[in-house]
């Protein structure tokens, strides 16, 4: 399930709350990273966004009979959840993929949910879709051809279409709803699909990046699900490899990774499989986004061998490019001095991923 709006996984659980091992995939991933499984006894049962008594937990409910439910927490942020009011469920449906929710929240306007996920709000929107697109596109002079895998809502494209140098915007979306539903309820995100410059390809990215032609783009950014389940798949040496093989020299990659709070295991396992893939630089950067768990997320940006690319120092300042400003909606998160602040590191994270303590060849910092 690569796509979606960025940040979404089947999540299920047995009942005695233990995850299966009984695979040696599953092994491999660490415990709060392990995609659960459902064993309910009850064959009609099923896992669903919860919205209960007016507000929505970013959790599933897992109905074993009518008389009785079991609520549990994704396994991704084990021990914590994070609710919403909600003022009205705006739709419900599910695709071939994932399980899709939107409703009118309180304090957050209206929010997209995915298998029980909270994709993007209304309110804080601005913070990831600019950071993960300007971050890449601005640390190369005048970007023209660019790849989306995933980002369905739209948002990472809105973002790139204010790039006048760029003349093509490929994206590849697997699940048709996700875009659909955006079009519907989240028309300022979904605009970006409105630019002539972008081609929709709606299917498995993983795919259409094995039949693309070699050094075709400029940059690459990858607005994917969760790293568990089907999406494992994303965050393993062989996706980064096609990645790579598909970025023109000095090509850069923009790729979710996820929270510095919860999964420094997951960050530093990406940090080493893209340093012996990407010759250039291999940095971490962040930003802060509230209805995200622990409330920011990460960003890791990879250039390759090539021209060098210095992510922290942006060159191609989008606050100056020419009607920046006027395309549907002024920038409201991003500029130059948070792009350079996004690289400054915890003391924590950089003792727990020994990667980010090694910038003395300038592969991370």
């Amino acid at each position: 399930m690569e796509g979606g709006a960025g940040r979404g996984l089947e999540c299920q659980k047995t009942m005695d709350g233990k995850a299966n091992n009984g695979d040696a995939a599953d092994r491999a991933i660490p415990s709060c990273c392990l995609k659960a499984r459902a064993c309910v006894p009850d064959a009609d049962a099923k896992c669903h966004s919860t919205v209960v008594s007016g507000w929505f937990s970013e959790s599933h409910s897992c109905s074993g009979n009518a008389s009785k439910t079991v609520y549990f927490n994704n396994p991704m942020w084990p021990g914590e959840a994070h609710s919403l009011k909600v003022n009205k469920v705006l739709y419900k449906g599910k695709s071939d993929y994932q399980e899709v929710l939107v409703f009118e929240s309180e304090a957050y306007g209206k929010v997209l949910v995915l298998d029980g996920i909270v994709q993007l709000t209304e309110k804080d929107e601005c913070a990831y879709q600019e950071m993960i697109a300007h971050i890449p596109l601005c640390s190369i002079p005048s970007p023209k051809s660019v790849l989306v895998v995933g980002g369905g809502d739209g948002g990472v494209l809105r973002e790139i279409s204010r790039h006048s140098s760029v003349e093509v915007i490929d994206i590849c979306e697997i699940d048709r709803m996700v875009i659909d539903v955006s079009k519907k309820f989240f028309p300022d995100l979904a605009v970006g699909f409105e630019d002539p410059r972008v081609k929709l390809h709606v299917g498995d990215a993983v795919e259409f990046l094995r039949l693309a032609p070699e050094g075709k783009y400029d940059a690459i950014i990858v607005d994917s699900s969760d790293p568990v389940g089907p999406a494992q798949e994303l965050v393993e040496k062989p996706f980064f490899e096609t990645l790579a093989r598909a970025l023109r020299p000095g090509g850069v990659l923009c790729n979710m990774a996820e929270s510095m709070w919860l999964h420094t295991h997951l960050i530093q396992d990406m940090i080493s499989v893209c340093r012996e893939i990407f010759k250039g630089s291999v940095h971490y950067a962040w930003a802060s986004v509230p209805t995200y768990p622990s409330g920011v997320i990460g960003f890791l940006v990879c250039s390759k061998e090539g021209p060098p690319v210095d992510f922290l120092n942006p060159v191609n300042p989008i606050e100056k490019l020419e009607g920046a400003e006027q395309y549907k909606r002024e920038l409201r998160f991003y500029n130059s001095e948070i792009h350079s602040a996004a690289f400054a590191l915890p003391t924590f994270l950089r003792r727990e991923v020994p990667s980010l303590r090694d910038s003395s060849t300038g592969h991370a910092q």
